[in-house]
């Protein structure tokens, strides 16, 4: 879409830009500029993977647009980038008629349905051999766009086919759908396009870890996750679910001038390249144009193999004829077009038994069942166990104990059972039965009117207690190595720890007498005990186990204090100004240092020698790497990897989690694997020694 000459002239534009930023300059007489630069850089980012500055200048730009445009509102033009985000709605999505309707694909699922559908294909086209355009079959909700002049003018979901949602506010949260989108370039006044709305696995995975930091159940597979996303009424929350949109189809067109007909629309790979040169992510890059079904079913097959590698979910490969003109040789049915076709590819399914349901306790005392099934092979995993969320899960899937179930990984991770098979019944099977009282220490559960989840209330529950120590030593919490979930239970049921202060006061004469317990493994694990002490407060804040915080909130919370003990003295209303906290997380924070029994263990931890000091707060941190990345690989000779990634933070850079053209900086260590040689293909990466960060910072 953008040629060398452009990308240099808009860098250099974007420079210009932030500088006049940074100095809070007036940018009305240059507003063009900058929605033309927010464009490119939204571009880079949502289309090409591939951004140009930093999320922190994109931010300075953006903000530098909404300033201008408050200030100047006769300046604000539909297509800004600011006026993707709307109001919330307060109705039901109207209903909108596609200009074609949007038909089914004819699905195939072996190799001798391709054979036959390609004889067809050649009957009714009179050719010996034909060619054929293939593109992945994306998982995801299918959408209709229509532009006008250049516009995006409504969005609308697939619906029944010839009606759909009109959901336009929505799908302006999409970045990788322009709101504007030079077609008139190619003499097309008006066209309606046909795509898939999806998310990405990563950003499948990071919501759901949201959701699991709530006590909230996982969405079921990103399919799902995207089409309920469309729907939802608050714009701003489909923009939080970074929804991606892959376009694929010309279903309709209307030419400025009928004799100017653009080639690109002679064939299916022209349409798609046309698309991609108009700022769409379509899929230009993964398609193939090829001639003979035997060279289709070898890519198809090549496909698959490949699946697990790449980063969003396809369940198959789309094949069509390429020559636009034989496909109107072909037609439709009432249901398909006869010019293209669906192979699936072999479904992450599988049926088992339930055999037993059983109940644990979370360190928040939710309630969670867990079906035992038959261990089953899933895409490699044999699974055995699957968690069933709530008690309404289990009413809606009318599940009970003895049933054949449909076993599916969702998104090839998480097992869930997509539903009973009630027609496999025998008369023997058992209603599951979900429990009044506490599994683990009897106390009645309780469930909250606007929550799906049973709860014991009672903090002393030794179910609870184990949860929240394991929770406390974990990894992405106090970090304390040694420990882990066998040895907290096995001290707890010894009666040698009994609660989170009793970590720091453990009797390591009694545990030198256990099995296992020699010299060396009782030292690591003092050490380990002593070197968590001087963990960051916000590593403490969230090993304390407080709902709904995750390590994202724990870093909010720790920077707006000086002291742990501070949120003591916090009413709700002050914990809302902090970013990103809610009514929900504020009400979560208040109930927790409102209570005494966990005041009196925040007390007995700071004798106990743990950090409440904001240590980031108090130093004197410069800005020394601001809007840089960093990430590591291989062993530090001189620093602590976590000690390197709080350096990081100090002085205003970035952790991110893999290689890719938004890192900034691989810091490499001894015995360095893939990522080296990753980051070595990008040629914007420095890759740097050790001392080359220190001497970053120093």
């Amino acid at each position: 879409m953008y040629n060398k000459q452009q990308i240099k002239e808009l860098q250099r534009l974007t420079t210009e830009l932030i500088s006049l930023e940074k100095k809070q300059g007036d940018a009305s007489a240059c507003i063009g500029d900058l929605r033309h630069a927010l464009r490119f850089h939204e571009y880079r980012y949502y289309v090409m993977s591939d951004p140009l500055v930093t999320d922190f200048e994109y931010d300075l730009l953006y903000k530098m647009l909404e300033r201008t445009e408050a200030a100047h509102p006769h300046l604000v033009t539909k297509d800004s980038p600011t006026q993707r985000v709307g109001s919330s709605l307060n109705q039901s999505f109207p209903t909108v008629q596609h200009l074609v309707p949007m038909l089914s694909l004819e699905n195939s699922y072996n190799e001798e349905d391709l054979v036959d559908w390609d004889r067809k294909a050649r009957e009714l086209t009179g050719q010996t051999e034909v060619e054929y355009c293939i593109e992945p079959k994306f998982d995801g909700a299918s959408i209709s766009l229509i532009y006008e002049d250049d516009f995006f003018v409504r969005g609308a979901t697939r619906g029944d086919g010839v009606h759909g949602d009109e959901i336009t506010t929505n799908l302006k949260q999409v970045r990788s759908i322009p709101l504007k989108a030079p077609f008139s370039s190619h003499g097309i006044q008006q066209i309606e396009i046909r795509g898939e709305v999806m998310m990405s696995k990563k950003a499948f995975k990071a919501y759901n870890d949201m959701l699991s930091e709530q006590n909230l159940p996982p969405l079921a597979n990103p399919r799902n996750a995207a089409a309920g996303s469309l729907r939802i009424k608050d714009p701003k929350e489909v923009a939080r679910r970074r929804l991606e949109a892959f376009l694929y189809n010309v279903s309709y067109y209307h030419l400025e001038k009928d004799d100017k007909f653009p080639k690109a629309l002679t064939s299916h790979s022209g349409c798609l390249e046309l698309l991609w040169n108009c700022g769409f992510r379509s899929p230009q890059q993964e398609k193939v144009v090829i001639k003979g079904i035997d060279a289709v079913m070898r890519h198809c097959a090549s496909y698959e193999a490949k699946r697990d590698e790449l980063p969003y979910e396809i369940d198959g490969m789309v094949i069509k004829v390429n020559d636009v003109a034989l496909q109107d040789l072909m037609g439709m049915t009432t249901h398909h077009p006869r010019w293209a076709i669906a192979f699936k590819f072999k479904a992450r399914q599988a049926s088992s038994k339930l055999r037993a349901v059983e109940f644990q306790v979370g360190r928040t005392g939710a309630i969670t069942p867990v079906a035992k099934i038959d261990p089953v092979p899933i895409g490699g995993v044999t699974v055995g166990s699957i968690s069933l969320f709530n008690e309404d899960v289990i009413r809606e899937k009318d599940l009970m104990i003895g049933d054949t179930v449909l076993v599916e990984r969702a998104g090839d991770v998480i097992p869930y059972i997509v539903r009973s098979q009630p027609e496999d019944r025998t008369g023997g099977e058992k209603k599951i039965k979900f429990p009044k009282q506490c599994p683990a220490c009897n106390s009645e559960l309780m469930k909250e009117e606007e929550e799906a989840v049973w709860r014991c209330v009672n903090i002393e529950c030794p179910a609870q207690v184990v949860e929240r120590i394991i929770h406390f030593v974990s990894k992405d919490a106090m970090d304390i190595r040694s420990f882990g979930t066998a040895n907290v239970s096995k001290f707890y049921e010894l009666g040698l720890l009994k609660d989170i202060p009793g970590i720091y006061t453990l009797d390591f004469e009694a545990i030198g007498k256990l099995e296992g317990f020699g010299k060396k493994s009782i030292d690591n694990l003092r050490s380990a005990i002593e070197g968590s002490k001087q963990q960051p407060l916000n590593r403490l804040i969230f090993a304390l186990g407080i709902r709904f915080v995750g390590e994202t909130t724990a870093k909010t919370l720790a920077n707006s204090v000086s002291h742990l003990l501070d949120f003591a003295k916090m009413n709700e209303t002050d914990l809302q100004q902090l970013e990103d906290v809610g009514v929900k997380v504020a009400n979560s924070i208040q109930q927790f240092f409102s209570n005494q029994q966990n005041l009196e263990m925040l007390r007995q931890l700071e004798a106990l020698g743990l950090q409440f000091q904001n240590q980031k707060r108090q130093s004197s941190g410069t800005d020394t790497l601001h809007g840089q990345t960093f990430l590591f690989t291989g062993t530090l000779s001189k620093l602590k990897r976590s000690d390197a990634e709080e350096m990081v933070e100090q002085h205003g850079g970035k952790l991110v989690s893999g290689v890719s053209s938004k890192l900034n900086y691989l810091v490499v260590g001894e015995d360095a694997g893939s990522k080296l040689e990753k980051a070595k293909k990008i040629n914007t990466i420095r890759i740097i020694t050790e001392d080359e960060f220190l001497a970053l910072i120093h």
